[in-house]
Order: C-alpha cells, then sequence, then structure tokens
C-alpha cells in the first residue's frame, strides 16, 4: 500500500463513516506530528504503571499490541518484560512505530492487519491483546466491532485478557459539550484536540499544533455500556471497567477516557 501523503475526506467531510477510511485518515504528514500530540514522556507519567499492572495481574507475558500507533505502548511493554508483536492497520504508523523502537534500542516486531481479519496475518495465541488510543472508534458499524471482538478473543489463550479504551464519548453526546484535561492521553504541549462535530454516529476531532497545521480523524462515538455489551455477547466473561486509570470517579467529574479489562476466562 503506497504512503499517503495529504488527508482526503471528500466534499462533505461529515458523511465519511467509513471503517475503511481510517487508513486514508493517518496521512504521513500527521505520523510525523502524531508524538508531538501524545507526548511520550508526559503520557508515561500519567499512566504509570497501570497497564504493566494489570497485564502482570493476568499472568501475561505475550502480547499483542493490536493498535500500536507510533509505538509508545509497544515500547512501554517491551521494556517493562514483556513479549510484544505490534499490529497496526495503517503502514504510516507501523514505520513511525518501528523507527521509534529502533531509536530506544528495540527492534519491534511488526505486523499490518486489519482487525476484522487479524488472525489471518496474526498467528498464534496471546496472554493478552491491547486496543489503546482511543482506536477502536474507527469502526464504524456494529458488523465490523462484532467481527474485530470475536478476532481478538480468536487470538487470546483460554485465559487471556483484552484491554481496550475509548474516549467518553457519553459525556459529549449528553452534555452537549466537550471538556478535557488532556492529563492522561493527549498530553502534548500547545497542541488542541477537540470535537469539530458530534452526532450519534459520527465524532469528527480536529487536531491543531503549534504551526497552525491542522487535522481531522472522524470516529464513531462508542458509549461505554453498548461497547461493554458487545463484548459480553462475543464471549468475554468478565469485564472491568476503570475511568482514567481509576476505578472509580466522583459523579460530578466525568472521566476523559474508560478503559476495559475484559476476561475471556470464567471467574466465580
Amino acid at each position: 500500500m503506497p504512503f499517503i501523503e495529504k488527508q482526503q475526506f471528500g466534499e462533505d467531510p461529515l458523511k465519511v463513516r467509513d471503517t475503511d477510511h481510517y487508513v486514508k485518515e493517518y496521512a504521513s504528514t500527521l505520523v510525523e506530528k502524531w508524538d508531538q500530540l501524545i507526548s511520550w514522556d508526559r503520557r508515561a507519567e500519567s499512566e504509570g504503571n497501570f497497564f504493566v499492572e494489570k497485564l502482570k495481574e493476568n499472568g501475561a507475558k505475550y502480547v499483542l499490541d493490536a493498535a500500536t500507533g507510533t509505538g509508545f505502548h509497544s515500547v512501554q511493554l517491551i521494556e517493562a518484560g514483556f513479549e510484544v508483536t505490534s499490529a497496526d492497520g495503517s503502514p504510516e504508523m507501523l514505520a513511525k512505530a518501528f523507527e521509534n523502537g529502533k531509536q530506544r534500542g528495540h527492534v519491534l516486531r511488526t505486523i499490518c492487519a486489519d482487525w476484522r481479519w487479524l488472525n489471518r496475518d496474526v498467528h498464534g495465541e496471546y496472554d493478552a491483546v491491547i486496543c489503546l488510543g482511543n482506536s477502536f472508534t474507527h469502526l464504524f458499524n456494529e458488523r465490523d466491532r462484532r467481527k474485530t471482538l470475536a478476532e481478538y478473543y480468536a487470538a487470546l489463550k483460554h485465559d487471556g485478557v483484552l484491554i481496550i479504551d475509548q474516549r467518553n464519548y457519553d459525556a459529549i453526546l449528553d452534555q452537549d459539550g466537550y471538556s478535557s484535561k488532556h492529563t492522561f492521553y493527549y498530553c502534548g504541549d500547545q497542541v488542541a484536540a477537540e470535537p469539530d462535530h458530534v452526532d450519534e454516529g459520527l465524532a469528527r476531532f480536529v487536531y491543531k499544533f503549534p504551526d497552525k497545521s491542522q487535522y481531522h480523524l472522524n470516529m464513531f462515538p462508542l458509549r461505554k455500556n453498548y461497547l461493554r455489551q458487545l463484548m459480553q455477547e462475543v464471549g468475554f466473561q468478565q469485564i472491568d471497567t476503570y475511568s482514567d486509570f481509576q476505578e472509580t470517579h466522583k459523579v460530578d467529574d466525568q472521566p476523559d477516557f474508560f478503559i476495559h479489562v475484559a476476561h475471556k476466562e470464567y471467574k466465580d
């Protein structure tokens, strides 16, 4: 697949509600700026050992990072002692992840794979699959979401665990507004990430960088309980949901993100 230099949304960007389009959204110019948006050092500080601890609690050693992006979590987990396979549907992102890993003394095992046919390209069974960075919201129809969750389920060992996160779209949809502390995910200085348009079928975000450049991503606004229900219907037995890396949060203090830890193993 050739590298994409410029984002293209056509004449009416609000009509772009197609799962396959996300690959075109991660143009090489945006990928080069992506690390400015997330800020590796500040994100590592805000997350702490949350994912490392959850994986260790579940006895994980072999981890599939299904939404590698520019490699942040793959590198973090490798340095924590996990065996990591790094997959992504965007060749631009994977190339940047490999470069970032190399700069930190690691050779990432990268695979370009579409989640909906994950096990066609990614072989073996894993103790854990992680899909982080609000990536699951690139799936625009329920069939794709169910198929992807089924692929994750199949890639896991009998007692494996899926960790998947999402933006708090409930607050955006229900409160008719948007606020973000930018404490946990998009930590870059002087980089803005905010919705340009939101309805029940589309959350179009604009990302503004210090050099005045702007990029957009079209995503599906997943509701928390809807995603939990999908995971249960696919077969996950127990799902623990955290709010900004906490098990609970104040009612009047809406979290920016939810993190779901879904267990394949039945627990009494």
